[in-house]
């Protein structure tokens, strides 16, 4: 398993232990993830898991966000947002929170529907980790205690966060044990109560009554209408390889598909890892498909003949998510991918669940916010992947960071794909980063390759591996792991033998 987090890890291993399948193991690392990395994903968020059973059966379970306003006037569904800042170390993004950014939820959705469809444990067994986590504290890393800082506009926007993330006036740091009790109980109680509460009973209806006070959009009648819907995964050839990924109406796995479909009209065959030639293929690509979302619906099939055209342009030019991989011993492979965006700032009273802000992010919008009626499904670039050869899985693989997600899971794939790396290798190898303006280049490529990449397209060169550059978690079932140390990422391989 390769997770965000060692106690995420711990959490799968453990279920893995008693008898769970990938399956168990990936929702139980999921309701863990949303007490270790708290920054990056909630059950009060969104997210998609790929799943490949032992059978050969594939399904993509959608339970991604909703567009809010069921019920309301039309002339209330505008949103009211409040913009923050985050600075990254060499970039800053705008983010829009409050509780007009709140899109209905769906993870508490989703890993109950994926547990009732394909788990094997009891459900308490498998978030008995998450609600010990949570009671117990977790003690916070210096990457968890950045990420908090790096967020902390959002954490403290409201008395409860402010309870949970400064309990003592100032903000947790290094060091300190982040505890939630009332997430802690609501987990116990899941078992029993099974989620309906917080989406048809007092739960909702206190969160309608809060959205209503301000401004919010989300309504009893979203929460009642919300449904899991399952898939057929989107599947992309490329070099040998048959990769399934995440289809419409989210457009990440097309944006991918449409990368990989250019990469390889290109012929990285030909580079050598790290050259001028390689780093211009990559940023040709980067740009090309960032021109081809802002053109039209990105979610959208492109013709074989714009995607011609497409490769002959790059031919010319080229001179707050988290994501969990699973494989067990049975053949199941599970890739789970969850974001509460960077978080609304506002908790569910009662619970510790503090909701997403799907609603303004404007990278998930690109027709504009709230353009769609309420009870759409909101697009993601969340993209869990698996790539197959010889009809067994090679690879399980995503990533979080938002833009960066599909440029990050392009390079992990070609560099295995292409350059034969191990799946290690690929996920701590630098990347770069077409942000629409500047090409934005993390640090260890030679200084050759960046001055021919920097002669073609502007190039801001960081001084560290960061978070904004994803976080890419990959298993190879065969028997090796990587978590992306940009993300506080950890790998753990269980020995069946030995337990």
């Amino acid at each position: 398993m390769a997770t965000g987090h060692e106690l995420t890890s711990s959490a799968a291993a453990s279920v893995l232990r008693d008898g769970g399948n990938a399956f168990d193991a990936a929702l139980a690392a999921g309701f863990a993830a949303s007490v270790t990395e708290p920054m990056f994903t909630s059950l009060g968020g969104g997210g998609f898991l790929l799943a490949r059973s032992a059978d050969g059966r594939e399904v993509l379970f959608d339970f991604f966000t909703d567009t809010p306003g069921l019920g309301l006037p039309d002339r209330m569904l505008e949103p009211h947002f409040l913009p923050i800042t985050v600075h990254f170390p060499a970039s800053d993004q705008v983010f829009n929170i409050g509780l007009g950014s709140v899109a209905v939820p769906g993870t508490l959705a989703g890993l109950l529907h994926v547990h009732r469809r394909l788990g094997r444990l009891p459900l308490r067994e498998v978030v008995a980790p998450a609600a010990r986590l949570a009671r117990d504290g977790v003690v916070l890393t210096e990457f968890q205690a950045y990420v908090i800082g790096l967020l902390e506009p959002i954490n403290t926007l409201m008395p409860a966060g402010r309870a949970l993330y400064a309990p003592q006036g100032g903000r947790v740091g290094v060091g300190d044990r982040l505890v939630n009790r009332e997430l802690a109980s609501f987990l116990e109680a899941l078992p029993d109560a099974g989620g309906s509460d917080f989406y048809e009973g007092g739960l909702a209806k206190r969160i309608a009554r809060d959205m209503r006070a301000g401004q919010g959009l989300l309504t009893e009648q979203d929460l009642a209408a919300y449904r899991v819907a399952e898939r057929d995964p989107l599947e992309i050839a490329y070099r040998g390889y048959r990769i399934l990924t995440n289809p419409p109406p989210s457009f990440g796995g097309t944006l991918l598909g449409h990368s990989l479909f250019l990469l390889g009209a290109w012929g990285p065959s030909r580079w050598r890892w790290g050259t001028g030639e390689h780093l211009c293929g990559l940023a040709a690509v980067m740009e090309e498909v960032e021109n081809l979302r802002a053109d039209g619906d990105p979610a959208a099939p492109l013709s074989r003949e714009t995607l011609e055209a497409a490769v002959g342009r790059v031919r010319r030019a080229a001179g707050g998510t988290t994501h969990i991989s699973v494989s067990d011993i049975e053949g199941n492979a599970a890739s789970l991918t969850l974001s509460n965006g960077e978080g609304s700032g506002y908790v569910v009273p009662g619970t510790g669940i503090m909701l997403n802000n799907m609603l303004g992010e404007d990278d998930l919008h690109p027709e504009g916010f709230h353009a769609t009626s309420p009870g759409r499904r909101v697009g993601s670039m969340m993209s869990p992947s698996l790539l197959l050869h010889d009809g067994k899985v090679r690879l399980i693989v995503g990533s979080g960071g938002s833009k960066r997600i599909r440029t990050a899971l392009l390079q992990v794939v070609s560099d295995v794909a292409d350059f034969g790396m191990s799946v290690r290798e690929a996920v701590v190898a630098p990347r770069l980063h077409w942000d629409g303006e500047v090409m934005q280049v993390e640090p260890g490529f030679a200084a050759a390759a960046v001055e021919v990449l920097g002669s073609r397209w502007r190039v801001n060169v960081w001084t560290e591996q960061n978070l904004y550059f994803g976080g890419v978690h990959a298993v190879e079932p065969a028997g090796e792991a990587a978590g992306d140390p940009r993300r506080g990422g950890h790998a753990l391989v269980v020995d069946p033998s030995t337990g």
